[in-house]
């Protein structure tokens, strides 16, 4: 996601963040370092398989709301903020038994759980220390913070409960893992040049919402990608309903029996599998989820009414407009 483009905002802005993005990506590697070169092997082998950096993006371009916000502190926090969300990815893929991610072989197929939990731990630590280093205001948001991460993710692996409706519980889901940690960031830089409560509250709901767009996109993304470069159906293949097979199935009675079948289980025919992908493409449930993916967009743009105006609201709503339009 730091491919963003903010040049039509502000050359020199742009320049700046990106100065600002490669400073934090030495810093990263910085903390993630060990005593031992197996640990830091094993701890950098995420950051260094790349990764969308995007919540070190809202750290940064929060920070830049009100002048002098000092370069130390914005590098710091949003160090924090990757590291945690580096080492929550080290514990998902040992929980989804994942193979692969970003690319490469995930820690625990690399070497094995055990090492891959205990890695976890260890950038869990580093955040930790290093966000002492910026008051106790971010160790308690940092705190809330993961303990939201860990209540969503036992939410997922419990799965939607008796009575619960589906597709609340996952959009429930989608705001503690992962609204939670970019609502943070962008508070994060907030709380870096001295924002008041309100632009505070704002850029936390802002985020929360762009939090959902980015995972409900890459939910249609994974079925209508062809053009982007990523291999559609993986959720289909694992039987995992996302976005638009959970408001398919909330509208079943209008809805193709074969499409209904087709998604209620794991494919491991990639006939079945194209032919789920052809149906999904065809049916008006895919733009009743990319006019949610838009409206839920929207929404996240209007928390920013009561920044400052500059070239640093005009990144978020950039941002913004940038994850939304990935699913269009």
């Amino acid at each position: 996601m730091t491919d963003l483009s903010l040049d039509a905002v502000d050359h020199a802005f742009e320049t700046a963040v990106r100065g600002r993005l490669d400073a934090i990506e030495a810093l990263l590697q910085d903390t993630a370092a060990a005593q031992t070169a197996f640990v830091t092997d094993a701890a950098q082998h995420l950051l260094n398989a790349g990764g969308k950096r995007f919540r070190p993006l809202l750290v940064v371009l929060a920070s830049q709301l009100h002048e002098g916000a000092d370069a130390s502190a914005i590098d710091r926090a949003a160090v924090v903020m990757e590291l945690t969300h580096v080492a929550s990815l080290y514990h998902d893929d040992v929980m989804d038994e994942a193979q692969v991610r970003r690319g490469v072989p995930s820690a625990n197929s690399r070497w094995d759980n055990t090492v891959a939990i205990m890695v976890g731990d260890f950038l869990f630590a580093r955040a930790s220390s290093t966000v002492a280093t910026l008051g106790t205001e971010y160790v308690y948001l940092q705190a809330e913070t993961f303990a939201r991460l860990v209540q969503g993710q036992i939410a997922e692996t419990r799965g939607a409960q008796p009575g619960d409706d589906p597709l609340e519980h996952y959009l429930g889901v989608i705001a503690d893992k992962t609204g939670s940690l970019i609502a943070a960031s962008a508070r994060f830089g907030g709380m870096v040049c001295g924002s008041s409560p309100e632009v505070l509250d704002a850029l936390a709901a802002y985020g929360e919402e762009v939090g959902a767009v980015f995972q409900l996109s890459d939910d249609l993304l994974d079925i209508d990608s062809d053009s982007s470069g990523k291999r559609p159906g993986t959720d289909l293949r694992e039987g995992v309903a996302t976005l638009p097979v959970l408001m398919l199935r909330r509208n079943a009675e209008a809805c193709d029996a074969r499409l209904l079948d087709l998604t209620s289980r794991p494919l491991t025919d990639e006939d079945e599998v194209a032919e789920a992908l052809a149906l999904l493409r065809a049916h008006p449930v895919m733009d009743a989820a990319r006019a949610e993916v838009a409206r839920r967009a929207d929404l996240a743009k209007a928390h920013l009414a009561v920044l400052p105006q500059g070239p640093a609201r005009a990144g978020l709503e950039a941002l913004c407009d940038q994850v939304a339009n990935r699913s269009r």
